[in-house]
């Protein structure tokens, strides 16, 4: 039985937050693996449901220079090789979309995305992702749309309009994070506030307003999102799995 979520995450601290929470409330095992701390990735899939990869500080680029982003590159396409649900937040995303053949590369204009940004759903991912439009952002690149995917989102500002993609049935990058609780935001602001001085950042009282304003739908979405992914939607039931 397939009943093990791989949560491949860039630090000893990270969190998968409600992403994990959720997986785990659809009755899945969540195998966390950080391979830049020399955890090995899985290379059988026999009992794997799917394939998280988070968000991090580094680039999609670094693979010259950093050993595990090279190594995770490699990895994903292995993944998408054995057909397994992948599902790709922020580096996540952007490391999807190298594989696929796109580019990764900061806004031109010095722009960040960082809290709560508006998005709109494409008519092909209208039926997915119609009922977000705001979602918690924390990046300085984006990612082109590889040719051979749909895009499913895009950023109202302009500023990065890819925001979802699919490749595929099962196969997403985003460059949002729906994991993000009020709780991590508050964490990651506190543990890099230097960036909230950057281009385009929102400050941490507009992000805590944020989180008040969007949380619970960005929950009830991905909920649902994860139950379809992971072909549980029958067994999920929104009103029992509670907020982080």
């Amino acid at each position: 039985m397939k009943n093990r979520v791989v949560c491949v995450v860039h630090g000893e601290e990270s969190r998968t937050g409600r992403i994990g929470s959720i997986v785990a409330s659809l009755g899945f095992e969540e195998l966390r693996c950080c391979n830049r701390l020399g955890d090995p990735l899985p290379d059988r899939f026999d009992d794997i449901a799917g394939v998280c990869v988070f968000g991090g500080p580094m680039s999609a680029n670094d693979d010259a220079t950093l050993p595990f982003i090279a190594n995770e590159l490699a990895w994903i396409d292995t993944v998408l090789a054995a057909g397994v649900p992948y599902l790709g937040v922020c580096l996540g995303g952007q490391m999807l979309a190298r594989c696929l053949g796109a580019t990764v590369r900061p806004n031109p204009d010095g722009w960040h995305e960082i809290g709560y940004h508006e998005i709109a759903a494409t008519p092909a991912g209208a039926p997915v992702f119609g009922g977000l439009d705001h979602v918690y952002q924390w990046h300085c690149e984006g990612f082109e749309l590889p040719r051979c995917c749909e895009l499913m989102a895009t950023g109202v500002s302009g500023h990065f309009p890819n925001q979802a993609y699919r490749y595929g049935d099962k196969v997403y990058g985003l460059q949002f994070h729906p994991e993000c609780t009020r709780d991590i935001i508050e964490w990651w602001m506190s543990g890099a506030s230097e960036k909230l001085s950057e281009r385009g950042a929102q400050q941490a009282e507009e992000q805590i307003a944020g989180a008040c304003a969007h949380d619970a739908r960005i929950h009830a979405w991905t909920v649902d999102f994860l139950s379809g992914w992971l072909d549980r939607r029958a067994a999920a039931q929104p009103s029992r799995i509670a907020a982080s």
